[in-house]
């Protein structure tokens, strides 16, 4: 598995790989933009006609109280909205990896796994699929594990481990994926739960990185190809590559 993160850091910056991740980025940086403008007319919205509402229901004498908690409260939504764009980040990464998937993989299946029959690439409807149903998954395991960021380090503890399940489980299913039907490739994610969720660990200590993690959608698909090559049993990687440049035939 250390390998296998290894291999997927060394090659998110590769020439080939430099275009996608321009591409990701750029793709990121606009889905956040979008959802952090959507919540900041939605809260302000929200905070200007509570304000009306409430010296409608209180009488004029309220009307420099309920301005200035008008005013803090504008101001903790913006707060709100750069904690919210942080949590989101799984999330968007979803939608970004939904698009690119079988950009990274194709690569890394040239570079590392030259050999072997190369996976089929998923139809961009059934890729944006999984993509929307992860990010809405990620959405609302969070507002679940909400409660607990009021307890002193749970809250932090409870998001890593589900950010980890969920990027784990999508970024294998979609390696999976490209050889395999989906049902298939949700099978074989859940007979081998336990790597998966540990390889989930790793994505979830890289998209927790600041401004680095615009990158995850790169490093966790190539993550994953490499998983799943191992997980299926076929030849490894380090292998083949040995052989190929001695010149002497693989296996």
């Amino acid at each position: 598995m250390l390998d296998a993160a290894v291999k997927a850091l060394s090659q998110i910056l590769s020439p080939p790989m430099r275009a996608i991740l321009w591409k990701s980025v750029g793709l990121a940086v606009i889905l956040i933009v979008v959802v952090a403008i959507s919540l900041q007319r939605a809260l302000s919205w929200f905070a200007g006609s509570g304000e009306v509402w409430a010296e409608t229901a209180l009488g004029p004498g309220f009307h420099t109280p309920l301005l200035v908690l008008s005013w803090f409260i504008s101001i903790a939504a913006g707060l709100g909205i750069v904690l919210g764009a942080v949590f989101l980040m799984p999330a968007i990464t979803s939608l970004v990896a939904s698009v690119f998937v079988d950009d990274v993989a194709d690569i890394v299946e040239r570079e590392h796994y030259p050999a072997e029959r190369p996976g089929q690439a998923l139809p961009i409807g059934r890729a944006l699929i999984e993509g929307t149903k992860t990010a809405a998954l990620t959405i609302l395991v969070y507002l679940v594990a909400l409660p607990f960021v009021f307890f002193a380090g749970v809250g932090v503890i409870v998001f890593f481990f589900a950010t980890a399940w969920l990027l784990g489980r999508e970024y294998f299913e979609l390696a999976a994926m490209r050889f395999r039907s989906p049902a298939e490739a949700k099978a074989m994610r859940r007979q081998n739960a336990a790597q998966v969720f540990t390889a989930g660990l790793v994505i979830a200590a890289f998209v927790s990185i600041p401004i680095v993690n615009l990158a995850t959608p790169l490093f966790g698909m190539a993550f994953m190809v490499h998983m799943h090559k191992r997980l299926s049993g076929g030849p490894r990687a380090e292998l083949i590559e040995p052989a190929r440049k001695s010149g002497v035939p693989a296996g």
